[in-house]
């Protein structure tokens, strides 16, 4: 099983106004959820680790992970209220945020709320790294499962969130000494590091145990970086309705197919080839495209992917 690790909230979209006010839509999300989501419907077995609240909003989030497939044994039950999030998409589908998550339910985990059971993969990212008390216990979590799990993160930075961004990236950076892959997208990477070369970056990270940096750019593609090769696919054209959603599901297709081929281990990724890695960015680019074509974070199935894959590009 794949224990995803981190927040999930309420994305609220805010549509144009009439005469009663603004038009909104409450629907499920935060990064992690997401992840966990998209690997439940590409048929990963998948459990999420992370602070649920009792209130209304809390049920809808647990609710949705239960109709997903999610196991959520997991789940840490919090009397704080649901973190919601305000999403406006522009012309162009690209999402602004606002985040309303201080003292709220995603932020209540502890070490004590650990599990204990082992994992081949945990998947840890977003603001929850950064936010106390959850961002110690998943620091606890990653550096006790480092040397038997395979560790993913996808740092999906929001600066506004995590304060300082000196002590977010010394944080980060004990995340990443536990890691075997580091996904990203352009955005973060500018955000956190400025305009560092992505291949510089990967090469410090590889120092630290990391195996394969993937940095993602919208409709460009993506490309990953590993010890012995470094790749490149172009992304697939399609018609964008918005973006929400798209870095988690390729982050979820990725690891889907590390696992579906079998390479979800530190040996396995170690000795990826070109071929392998050239097919795992495909498969999520793919898969990301799909969601973009779709109002929110609609993750596909395994069925959606395949068949867009076998679509000849234009």
């Amino acid at each position: 099983m794949i224990l995803v690790c981190g927040e999930a909230l309420v994305d609220l979209f805010v549509g144009e106004a009439d005469g009663m006010g603004l038009n909104a839509r409450a629907v499920t999300g935060g990064s992690p959820f997401n992840v966990a989501v998209g690997l439940a419907r590409l048929g990963v077995p998948v459990g999420f680790l992370g602070g649920v609240s009792a209130d209304r909003f809390g049920r809808l989030l647990s609710d949705t992970l239960v109709r997903e497939g999610v196991e959520t044994r997991f789940l840490k039950r919090s009397v704080n209220p649901s973190p919601l999030v305000v999403v406006s998409p522009d012309a162009d589908g690209q999402p602004s945020y606002v985040f309303h998550s201080h003292g709220c339910a995603e932020r209540d985990l502890t070490v004590a709320d650990l599990p204990a059971e082992i994992f081949q993969a945990l998947v840890l990212g977003s603001y929850s790294l950064a936010v106390e008390p959850v961002g110690s216990a998943l620091l606890t979590l990653a550096e006790r499962e480092a040397g038997r799990a395979v560790i993913s993160l996808d740092p999906n930075l929001r600066p506004t969130l995590v304060g300082d961004l000196d002590a977010w990236r010394q944080r980060f950076d004990r995340f990443v000494r536990t890691a075997a892959i580091v996904k990203l997208s352009r955005e973060d990477l500018v955000a956190a590091y400025g305009e560092t070369d992505p291949a510089v970056l990967a090469a410090g990270w590889f120092f630290q145990g990391v195996l394969l940096v993937v940095v993602t750019d919208g409709e460009n593609g993506a490309t990953a970086h590993h010890r012995d090769w470094t790749i490149h696919r172009p992304g697939r054209p399609v018609v964008v309705v918005d973006t929400v959603g798209a870095g988690d599901t390729f982050h979820a297709a990725l690891l889907a197919r590390l696992a579906e081929r079998g390479l979800l281990s530190r040996a396995a990724l170690a000795a990826l080839d070109d071929i392998a890695l050239a097919d795992l960015l495909d498969y999520a680019i793919t898969a990301a495209g799909i969601t973009c074509t779709r109002r929110g974070a609609d993750l596909p199935d395994a069925a959606e992917v395949e068949e867009a894959l076998n679509v000849p590009r234009a």
